[in-house]
Parts: C-alpha cells; sequence; structure tokens
C-alpha cells in the first residue's frame, strides 16, 4: 500500500505538471479551452422507486468504465450517503483511475444531520427541497457542524480532506469555513434558471468561473479583500442562444443543456458537436469552460447515449490538443495561480444550431453581465445584471425555512422576468425620421473581436444606415454608432405592460434601482438619459441619447 500511494502521488504530479504546460502552450495562441467531466454521487433516489441504490451504484460503475476507456480525467463528488457506503468506498479507491478526483457533493441528507448531532427534518432520506436538503436551511453554527462532520469522514476514508465541494448552490459561510479550515481549491454551481427543482439562481456570473463575496457566494466580488478565494465554475453547459427564453411567460423554465439525459441538447449529436466548437473555437476572453457529467440519479441508462457522443468527441478534440480535460481541482488551482479576482470572460455563438437566426454574445466581469441578442434583422441588448460584494444572500447569517431558494443579481435590464410573449424587454438601438417619428434600427450579422485581456468588441451593420460598434468593458458598456453624425438616435429600453421594474429614480446622469431593500445604480459617463414620465403606457421605460456620438454606461455600484 505504501508503494502503491507513491505511485499515485508522482502519477498526480505527472498529470498535474502535465496539465500546467497544457495551459501554457494554449495561452500562448488563444484564451485556453477547459472541460471539467464531474459527475456527482447519491446514495438514494426516493423519487422513483424503480431507481433503486443498486441501480445508482451501477450507474457510477458504468461512469466509471468509461473515463477508463477513453484515460480521461474526471472528478467524482460524494453525497454524505455515498461517502459513507462501503461499496462508493471500495470503487472509488481501488477502481478509480490515478488520474482522477475525488471530492464533496453538498446535499444535505440524513445520514449527515444525525452525525452532526442534529435530528432530521426531511421526508426522505435524502430530501431535495431547499430547506432541509441544502446548507441554506441551517443555522450558520449548525452549517459549521456539517462540514466537521464531512470532512473527518472524507479523511478517514481517503486519507486526506477533500480539494473540491460541489453543489446546486452553496451558501457563502459554509464555502468561506471550508476554505479558511480546510484549504478547498475548487467549487462548483448550476448554471442559472428559473424555478427548476424550486431553485432560481438569476443574473449571475455565465458560465466559466468566479471568485465569490463573502456575502454571497453566487455574487462575484470586486475586490480580493472581499472575495472567497476559491473559483466557483458554473455547471451544466447552457445553451448561449436559447435557454435563456425556454420558458418565457411562465414561472419555471425548461433546460436547454449540455446534460447527456436531454434529446434537444447534451443527448443530441448536433447539438454537442455545435456546442463544442462554441467552447473550443469561437471568440473569447480570460478561458473557455464547459462541465461534461451528470448525477447518478439519472441512471446509465438515460444517460449512456449522450456521454457516448460527448466523451469520444472530448477525447479527439483533447487529442489535437484544442481542450484542456482536467479535473476541477486542477482547474481550481489554475485559475487561483493566474487570477488575483474575477477576470472577464465571453461566450459567443453566432451560428443558429436551428437555423432560425438568431445569435448571442455574453460578457461577464467582476462588476456585471451582459446579453448581446439578434434575431434574424432584430438586435437588442436582453440582459445586464450587475455584481456588488455588499449585496447579502438572504442566508447569509440566518437558515432558509422555504422549500423553495432564490439567489439573485442586481437587475438593470432582464429580458425573461420583464417580458411577456408579445413584449421582449431590452434595450434597442432607435433613430428619429425625417416626419418625426421612431423606427427601431435593424441589424446585419455581427463579428465579434477581444481587443484587450477585458475587453469585447462586438461591430454589426445597422439598417437603413450605419454601423454600431459595442465595447464590453470590465465596468463599462460602450455603445457607438458610425454613419450616424447629423442623426438624432438612442437606446430605448422597454418591457412588458406589467412587468415589476426596479427603478426608484431616473435623471439625466444615472438610473437608481432597488432589489428588495438594497440600492444600486447605473450611471453615465457619456449621454444623457431620459425617463418616460408616462410610464403607465410603457411605450418606454428609459431613453439613453449619445454625446459625441458615443453612450458609455458605468456599471460599476459607486
Amino acid at each position: 500500500m505504501k508503494n502503491r500511494g507513491i505511485i499515485l502521488g508522482l502519477a498526480w504530479m505527472g498529470i498535474f505538471f502535465s496539465g500546467c504546460n497544457n495551459h501554457l502552450t494554449q495561452e500562448k495562441e488563444n484564451p485556453p479551452r477547459i472541460a471539467n467531466i464531474i459527475h456527482f454521487v447519491r446514495n438514494t433516489e426516493p423519487r422513483i422507486p424503480e431507481i433503486t441504490d443498486e441501480v445508482l451504484y451501477n450507474t457510477v460503475v458504468e461512469q466509471i468504465k468509461q473515463i477508463k476507456q477513453y484515460n480521461l480525467p474526471a472528478t467524482f463528488l460524494l453525497q454524505y450517503d455515498a461517502l459513507i457506503n462501503p461499496k462508493y468506498q471500495s470503487l472509488l479507491k481501488v477502481v478509480l483511475p490515478a488520474n482522477c478526483e475525488v471530492g464533496g457533493w453538498w446535499e444535505i441528507t440524513q445520514p449527515h444531520v444525525e452525525a452532526a448531532g442534529m435530528v432530521w427534518r426531511g421526508a426522505y432520506p435524502w430530501d431535495w427541497h431547499a430547506n432541509v436538503g441544502f446548507a441554506t436551511g441551517y443555522t450558520p453554527a449548525e452549517r459549521e457542524k456539517l462540514v466537521d462532520v464531512y470532512m473527518e469522514k472524507f479523511k478517514s476514508i481517503f486519507g486526506k480532506y477533500p480539494s473540491s465541494i460541489g453543489s446546486w448552490f452553496i451558501d457563502a459561510h459554509s464555502l468561506n469555513y471550508m476554505y479558511s479550515k480546510y484549504k478547498i481549491v475548487a467549487s462548483c454551481n448550476c448554471k442559472d434558471q428559473i424555478g427548476t427543482d424550486g431553485y432560481t439562481m438569476w443574473g449571475g456570473y455565465w458560465n466559466q468561473g468566479y471568485y465569490p463575496s463573502k456575502k454571497n457566494a453566487y455574487i462575484p466580488a470586486q475586490t480580493e479583500e472581499n472575495q472567497i478565494p476559491v473559483p466557483i465554475f458554473r455547471m451544466l453547459g447552457s445553451d448561449p442562444i436559447y435557454q435563456y427564453y425556454a420558458g418565457l411567460g411562465g414561472s419555471v423554465q425548461h433546460v436547454e443543456s449540455l446534460e447527456p439525459v436531454y434529446g434537444a441538447g447534451g443527448g443530441n449529436a448536433n447539438w454537442v458537436n455545435w456546442f463544442f466548437d462554441i467552447v473550443v473555437k469561437k471568440e473569447t476572453l480570460s478561458f473557455q469552460y464547459m462541465q461534461i457529467g451528470q448525477e447518478n440519479s439519472f441512471t446509465w441508462d438515460r444517460m449512456k447515449p449522450g456521454l457516448d457522443i460527448q466523451i469520444p468527441k472530448l477525447d479527439s478534440l483533447r487529442k489535437l490538443n484544442l481542450v484542456i480535460v482536467e479535473t476541477l481541482e486542477e482547474t481550481g488551482r489554475w485559475f487561483k495561480e493566474r487570477y488575483k479576482v474575477t477576470p472577464a470572460t465571453a461566450v459567443c455563438a453566432l451560428d443558429d444550431i436551428r437555423k432560425e437566426g438568431a445569435k448571442s454574445v455574453w460578457y461577464n466581469s467582476r462588476f456585471y453581465r451582459t446579453n448581446l441578442y439578434w434575431h434574424q434583422d432584430r438586435f437588442l441588448i436582453r440582459d445586464i445584471h450587475l455584481f456588488d460584494e455588499e449585496l447579502k444572500s438572504d442566508y447569509l447569517t440566518k437558515a432558509g425555512t422555504s422549500t423553495q431558494c432564490e439567489y439573485k443579481a442586481l437587475p438593470f435590464v432582464d429580458g425573461f422576468n420583464w417580458s411577456s410573449l408579445d413584449h421582449l424587454a431590452g434595450l434597442r438601438i432607435m433613430m428619429k425620421e425625417e416626419q418625426g417619428g421612431c423606427v427601431e434600427l435593424k441589424s446585419d450579422t455581427p463579428s465579434v473581436v477581444s481587443t484587450a485581456p477585458s475587453t469585447l468588441s462586438v461591430q454589426f451593420k445597422l439598417i437603413p444606415m450605419g454601423y454600431c460598434t459595442i465595447k464590453c468593458e470590465e465596468s463599462k458598456l460602450m455603445v457607438s454608432c458610425a454613419g450616424l453624425v447629423g442623426k438624432d438616435w438612442w437606446l430605448e429600453f422597454a418591457a412588458a405592460p406589467d412587468a415589476a421594474l426596479p427603478f426608484t429614480t431616473i435623471d439625466k446622469g444615472k438610473i437608481q434601482a432597488k432589489l428588495k431593500e438594497f440600492a444600486y445604480q447605473v450611471s453615465s459617463e457619456a449621454g444623457t438619459i431620459e425617463g418616460n414620465q408616462e410610464q403607465a403606457s410603457h411605450s418606454f421605460v428609459y431613453r439613453v441619447y449619445p454625446k459625441g456620438n458615443a453612450i458609455i454606461l458605468n456599471m460599476e455600484n459607486k
């Protein structure tokens, strides 16, 4: 056993340094394209009787067989009930290859709670409702007990504390405690969604990874001193065009993602090729990231067809040095060595898998995110959410009592929640007509280029005249229109008539708003803001007029 430990240690060192070299090789030519295979493991599934504990176990057996076939590194994250099962312990200690990682999955179960000396309040040994199945349902002191129990049990089995802890959502107190006491390296959480399984995460850093605020693990911090130094990577691989509007008009989104069980997404070969092409070949900033994998609750029979598409494709891209495949821990260590604060990133989808003329560009920084969206010849900025490290989550100091969970950023443009099927909310480019009316300027196909490490420049032809350039910088959004000199043009925001908008004050220099009791604002560094004095008509909510043919909006909330 001692010799085997030395061999495993040398193998891990070789993999780690090889991964570092891969990052350096890619960064010389373009931003690294990184993939994590993350499978997370539950011991029991009470919702569907046919999914027995044995079915769950056999799913993990098959997942390991597959990654061994291709010699791919993978991360397996264990819920506590699986961690204490001797079958999983033996499987992951003996069968799992040395280039793989075992970490923690932070959903709370009955044996976990009882091992921490508390009373289980769930209806089943694993209950997915937020007030019992996640750490947000417990007080900060109880969360620390849950962390201590898990960490000591993990160390007693695997000989060390886990480096990676993932969850659909994880609170800042737990994450900071895991880092401060146990030095975890990386974490992961769910993609943005509305209402799915009762969990809403909306407006956050879209894809890739970020350093969370000490007050809110869903929000990137703006400063090094106020961030938890554990990067969180977004899971599941949202469709960058179609996930955003999925379920528009309802209270719950459906799923358009890389998850292999979804036949229109990660289970479809054409969609997978399209999505991988975006990750591997398209314009981006800093780095590109995707997570492949599925929880064992979906069972091997359901996920196998999709994984049989994705895993061989991933292996071929790795062999061509087009993508780096590594464990979550390795990606976390690289991120921490490379970035002192959250970097700016982008996802550019300028080809439409459905051939409906839709295009989407996502930009993220530690100050805000935005989404530029085209449908045929129509253009709008359909999303802008601000980030502020002072925004406390509802669960920072107290337990959540609802079966639902909600994490939100600060909305300035919310194209999902402020839209209806008849009125898509967003910022549009408008121009005054000679006869006195106004017209929305349409657009041609955009081009995208990174002009600086944190700057993404998007340019497109306007119809009937001119060109628009949108520059996304870390704390600013700039819009200029060439060829419209002497013309009256502006950005105009409109929303659905019954949209619940957060704006409190609209004046010439800034727009102020509130999320619950938290005040925030967007200010104009170039251009003049005008609010609609008759907002009941909802013809528009506000307009931003250019100064010197340019508009500059400051997204730093100060």
